[in-house]
């Protein structure tokens, strides 16, 4: 598979999961992984998941996905765009 391709399959997975049950993502972060969300950091799964539940209610609309290479050689780094509606509130 193309770097284009594991990045769209795994924004596709992680953006749907987000959407429809946060705690399926528990794999896909480790003790080491950081969040910054409107300021603030989040380290590790347990921290992260709990401000992503904190949001509640979201969906996602993904409008673009771009890919780079990674200084590491078994990584890419993945930009996403799009629209995201939090409850019933959308700020378009």
């Amino acid at each position: 598979m193309s770097a284009e391709e594991i990045a769209n399959a795994f924004v596709q997975h992680y953006y749907r999961t987000l959407d429809t049950g946060v705690d399926a993502l528990a794999g896909l972060f480790s003790p080491q992984s950081m969040m910054t969300f409107e300021g603030q950091q989040h380290q590790g799964t347990e921290s992260i998941l709990a401000k992503l539940k904190s949001v509640g209610q979201v969906s996602h609309d993904i409008k673009s996905t771009d890919v780079q290479p990674s200084i590491n050689s078994s990584a890419i780094v993945i930009f996403v765009t799009g629209i995201i509606k939090i409850g019933t509130y959308n700020p378009n």
